[in-house]
């Protein structure tokens, strides 16, 4: 674990000035990460989305470390420049899931915090069932449960209207292509005009690389969306789940059920007129409940 220069363009104008650039590995595959707090604090690993970078958690980062805690987030793999491996086969479920556990070897912790949005959110609650024993605590944003997921797919038209893009994501080449034709237009609509305009130009600008935009989109292309979810256990870790009612890819159908998939302390948030993008949008209010989230589950770690 280093610092690296991969991520001075971005400190330079979007984070806190006491944020850290690291280099994570896991196996041959180098990880772009942000650091804030005290390096003896809990752990707190932050998992980003789609077509998001670590960056989308700079106010979280900032928080958690004021509070004492050891605050990471990762440019997980396909985002990194170091961590762009060519086969879709690379970037299944379980690879990301081991990610997440490395990531944690690498900060040297044994059990930690977790917080996901969007795809980040379908690794942490995957992350939260496999490696119960390890996570302290789960946060997802916008992210139902996957189970919960499935079955609205299954039974809501609404829902599989909402996800019906993915089948565009799916499709090689010419994903790519209307994604980035006109300036990357249809990319830059896809925040829908609710995330700070620097994190956009930053976003933007870093998925243009040569193989960045397809990197991230297999992720997309390592599944199948009708079965992707189904087979998804019950969290029995205490979990945060926040969804916004605005929000075009996850209906209220699955976002109000998800509590059926948490057999542990379970609280959630319904943010009026608030979209997808939470992390971006909502830190005024996601950064409270996050922080009390966090030192209840510290309080029961201790017990």
């Amino acid at each position: 674990m280093f610092r690296t220069a991969g991520l001075e363009a971005a400190m330079a104008h979007t984070l806190a000035p006491d944020t850290e650039a690291l280099t994570l590995r896991h196996g041959d595959l180098e990880f772009d990460a942000l650091a804030a707090g005290p390096a003896d604090g809990p752990l707190v690993l932050f998992l980003h989305g789609f077509p998001e970078f670590a960056t989308c958690w700079r106010r979280h980062l900032a928080a958690a470390a004021q509070a004492g805690y050891r605050a990471v987030a990762v440019d997980q793999r396909g985002y990194s420049p170091g961590a762009r491996p060519l086969d879709t086969a690379d970037y299944t479920m379980s690879e990301l899931v081991a990610d997440v556990a490395a990531f944690a070897d690498e900060l040297g912790a044994a059990r930690f915090h977790l917080v996901g949005h969007d795809w980040g959110g379908v690794v942490a609650w995957s992350a939260a069932t496999l490696h119960a024993e390890r996570v302290i605590s789960l946060t997802a944003l916008s992210t139902p449960h996957p189970a919960a997921l499935s079955q609205a797919l299954a039974s809501s038209p609404e829902q599989r209207e909402a996800m019906s893009y993915v089948k565009l994501f799916q499709t090689p080449g010419a994903a790519e292509e209307q994604l980035l034709d006109n300036g990357a237009a249809a990319l830059r609509g896809v925040f829908e005009g609710r995330v700070p305009e620097d994190l956009v130009e930053d976003n933007l600008r870093r998925l243009a690389q040569a193989g960045a935009l397809t990197a991230a989109l297999n992720w997309y292309r390592a599944m199948t969306l009708e079965s992707a979810f189904a087979d998804a256990p019950a969290v029995s870790v205490p979990t945060l789940y926040v969804w916004g009612d605005a929000d075009v890819a996850f209906t209220a159908v699955p976002a109000r059920a998800t509590g059926e998939w948490v057999a542990a302390p379970y609280r959630y948030i319904e943010l009026e007129g608030f979209s997808h993008w939470l992390p971006e949008e909502a830190p005024d209010q996601v950064v409270p409940a996050l922080l009390e989230h966090l030192s209840a589950a510290e309080e029961d770690e201790e017990d």
